[in-house]
């Protein structure tokens, strides 16, 4: 399978480094929005800029766009998604069904095959709660996340005029997770399980207050939490918060018996070193899938919930069976 990675920052790098633990993987091609002579590559794959993706249309098998949820991938994923099949991994899940829609509708149109939403929450966490809800009906479901860097939050910031760099750590309050694994089904409302922080570099001459007040109110990222900003120079960013770790849980607490008198608690947990490259391995993965669907003659839009497991594994079904079932 051929693919080439849309977008160069740290979760076009993670994708590049799985391709090398995927040996049925082949990366042609990264495209950039900057000048490629600046760009150099983790493993010299050749780099090309974004305008002229379209010249490589019948080169490549699938294309893996490596943008930002915020403002990147509800253009590029639209716009390119009737010329190539195509996966990305937006996050903002209020947006998705909209997204959805309009990448559904250009896929379709071009007779291609999309998969968006694509890492590990939407994604992997997504499979796991409806699994768990699927198998305890009676129950609720319960989603935390980190400590960690959120990248698409990180780069939400970044949008915001006066700021340079940021990182973003999702921060789970212990209180609600203890009582989300004791069985007694809390209601807990957004602010009670996560925290917010940021650690924002601003602009020379920035307007502090006024950058703290976009990222404290922007929808469906900040305006619904508990959440600091606190400024620090790009030194300070860059020693102590250079790394890209990430994590969580997603717990179902249900009941079974003619009269719900038994209590079962499913948990599903992740502790990354690195977002971005668990991401890649992820797209990879979900690449694979939609490579093999599309030759099959499926076209659209699609999600993790559309996917035969047997599609992600690069073992034959016979292996499969015999080795993991």
């Amino acid at each position: 399978m051929k693919i080439a990675i849309y977008g160069y920052g740290n979760l076009g790098r993670g994708v590049e480094s799985a391709v090398k633990q995927n040996p049925d993987v082949e990366l042609v091609r990264v495209f950039t929005r900057r000048d490629p002579a600046t760009v150099k590559t983790l493993t010299g794959v050749p780099v090309d800029r974004t305008e002229n993706v379209l010249n490589y249309k019948g080169e490549i098998d699938v294309l893996v766009l490596c943008g930002g949820s915020a403002t990147d991938l509800p253009e590029t994923t639209p716009k390119l998604a009737g010329d190539f099949n195509a996966i990305d991994s937006f996050d903002t899940h209020a947006n998705i069904p909209a997204h959805f829609a309009k990448v559904d509708a250009a896929a379709t149109k071009g007779g291609k095959l999309a998969l968006i939403s694509a890492g590990w929450d939407p994604g992997m966490f997504s499979l796991n709660r409806l699994y768990a809800s699927a198998i305890l009906p009676s129950g609720k479901d319960y989603t935390f996340w980190g400590r960690g860097v959120s990248q698409g939050h990180s780069d939400a910031i970044r949008r915001v005029p006066g700021v340079r760099d940021a990182r973003q750590y999702t921060v789970p309050i212990q209180s609600a997770l203890d009582a989300v694994r004791s069985g007694s089904n809390p209601e807990l409302t957004t602010r009670q399980k996560h925290l917010r922080e940021c650690y924002v570099v601003p602009e020379e001459g920035a307007d502090l207050a006024a950058i703290e007040t976009a990222i404290k109110t922007m929808p469906n990222y900040f305006s619904d939490y508990d959440t600091t900003v606190t400024f620090v120079s790009q030194e300070e960013l860059d020693k102590n918060h250079a790394g890209l770790p990430h994590g969580g849980f997603v717990i179902r607490s249900g009941k079974t018996g003619l009269d719900g008198e038994h209590s079962h608690t499913i948990e599903y947990n992740l502790k990354l070193d690195s977002n971005p490259e668990f991401t890649g391995s992820v797209l990879v993965a979900f690449a694979r899938a939609i490579d093999r669907m599309s030759r099959r003659g499926v076209v659209g839009c699609k999600t993790v919930f559309d996917v035969a497991p047997i599609d992600l594994s690069p073992l034959s079904p016979e292996e499969v069976r015999a080795h993991m079932l």
